[in-house]
């Protein structure tokens, strides 16, 4: 069982769950229709799962902004129903917009989702023009039923403060990241969407949907492929429990809503340690649904695993062949902002201890809690079980251990510089001082590889706590020093 400090995670999936069914019971208060509903439902969980600002401020804007790109989607796609080829040409134009706009942070991120998914969605219940004014009514009602159990009933943010989430690495035009996944995207959805048609005139968006989840989240070559094989695997096995589940049950109702919120909390509660969990949470909750469209069978569910493993291919090849970003290079820069932050929380927490008011180490704690999560991330790929690079493995593993270490005792350091009554002392400067300057030896790319920089000489123990901090991250990054700087492949290439 994954851990779950302060049952976070656990709190999170609740509150999804009665957002989406306040959403849907709302809907069908209003006499709305199934499809209605459904959308309703769908808009819920998107404005729930997809909205990720660092502070509640900025999380209420983007929620009151997601109509703005949703509804005109909705309506495009509505409209364009019965053109295919302008509808793919529009969906694959939303789609680019979509990834480019990642670049503008986490609103940016939350607002392209929801314009792919508003599009998906229409796609998946076949909604048609004159249904627009109710489809508009349900994801209304079911932004303001988000809304309020996020901000009013529920306001976990504002006791647990989520860190922030780390912005995209830096770089202009196809040298950008977020521009380079633009162009892959487009090129693996177009492939997708031609073969998917191939397979199924009425069901060929799956295709679509798989290329564009895989690169969610995700910025280099590896990280994108070990993204789709857990998506094959997390479809496949949901789609073995649909076919245990979802049509032996035929679409009867109440079973059927109980075991959607089932699959709602799945999703929420295995986001953040599983994304084949995620998956199979999504594929049984996309059986159910349609089981209560009626046209649930197995033939379905088999289709459906076919036009996911499309989407995995196309979007594989697209990462590999176009404009592709090396899983080295993110690496390197995800590791570099570790350890940059490391030396800033460090910094801040001396010159609190030193008496300076206004030094702050808790928002870089904070930073680094979130860094960490996208080094896991990128280093997914060498670390994978099937991963053939064995020596690469074991370095990233003992990376992601030192850098968890010195996370910890980041993390004890910042108590301690909380305590009014910490003391400070010349040693801990100094010692600080040596942190800043492995720190630099680690991230300069002028450094070199070799013996030119001698590692930092780690401090004697003493009881000072805020010293002993301080000494345990010298001798990890003095540790870092070997993993880091062994060619071939190493993970933080020198120029």
């Amino acid at each position: 069982m994954v851990p779950d400090p302060g049952l976070v995670r656990l709190r999170v999936a609740l509150r999804a769950v009665l957002g989406v069914g306040l959403a849907v019971a709302l809907a069908e208060l209003l006499g709305l229709s199934l499809v209605a509903s459904i959308t309703a439902g769908l808009a819920a969980l998107l404005a729930l799962f997809t909205v990720g600002d660092p502070t509640v401020r900025r999380q209420v804007v983007t929620t009151a902004l997601l109509p703005t790109v949703g509804f005109p989607v909705l309506a495009l796609a509505a409209l364009l129903h019965d053109v295919p080829l302008l509808r793919d040409a529009t969906w694959l134009l939303v789609i680019f917009a979509g990834v480019y706009a990642r670049r503008w942070g986490p609103r940016g991120h939350a607002l392209g989702i929801f314009a792919f998914m508003q599009f998906f969605v229409t796609q998946f219940l076949h909604a048609l023009p004159a249904q627009l004014p109710q489809l508009y009514a349900a994801t209304g009602i079911a932004l303001a039923a988000a809304g309020t159990v996020r901000f009013v009933l529920w306001p976990i943010e504002r006791r647990v403060p989520p860190p922030a989430v780390p912005a995209a690495l830096p770089g202009t035009g196809l040298a950008r990241a977020t521009t380079r996944q633009a162009v892959q995207v487009a090129v693996a959805s177009g492939a997708a969407l031609v073969i998917g048609q191939l397979l199924s005139e009425a069901r060929w968006y799956w295709a679509v949907g798989t290329v564009w989840w895989i690169f969610v989240n995700t910025s280099s070559r590896g990280e994108t492929l070990v993204r789709g094989f857990r998506r094959v695997l997390g479809t496949v096995t949901g789609i073995a429990a649909g076919f245990l589940v979802a049509v032996p049950l035929g679409g009867a109702p109440v079973a059927t809503a109980l075991l959607v919120a089932v699959c709602v909390f799945g999703i929420f509660y295995t986001a953040a340690v599983s994304y084949s969990w995620m998956i199979l949470a999504v594929t049984v909750m996309a059986s159910l649904l349609y089981g209560l469209l009626g046209v649930l069978d197995g033939a379905l569910l088999l289709l459906r695993v076919s036009e996911t493993g499309v989407g995995a291919a196309c979007a594989g090849l697209a990462v590999t062949l176009v404009l592709p970003v090396r899983t080295h290079t993110t690496n390197d820069a995800w590791i570099q902002r570790a350890l940059l932050c490391v030396r800033s929380a460090t910094s801040a927490s001396v010159r609190r201890l030193a008496g300076e008011e206004a030094a702050d180490p808790t928002p870089h704690a904070a930073e680094l809690e979130a860094l960490l999560g996208r080094v896991r991330l990128s280093l997914a790929p060498l670390v994978h079980p099937l991963t053939p690079f064995r020596g690469r493995k074991q370095r990233a593993r003992r990376v992601l251990g030192l850098l968890d270490e010195a996370a910890r005792e980041v993390r004890g350091l910042v108590s301690v510089a909380a305590d009014p009554d910490a003391g400070h002392d010349a040693r801990l400067a100094a010692a600080c001082w040596r942190v800043e300057a492995a720190v630099e030896r680690l991230t300069s790319p002028a450094a070199g590889h070799g013996t030119d920089h001698e590692a930092p000489a780690p401090t004697p123990a003493v009881d000072h706590a805020a010293l002993g901090h301080v000494s345990g991250l010298e001798k990890l990054l003095a540790a870092l020093d070997e993993p880091l700087r062994t060619p071939p492949g190493s993970l933080l290439v020198r120029s």
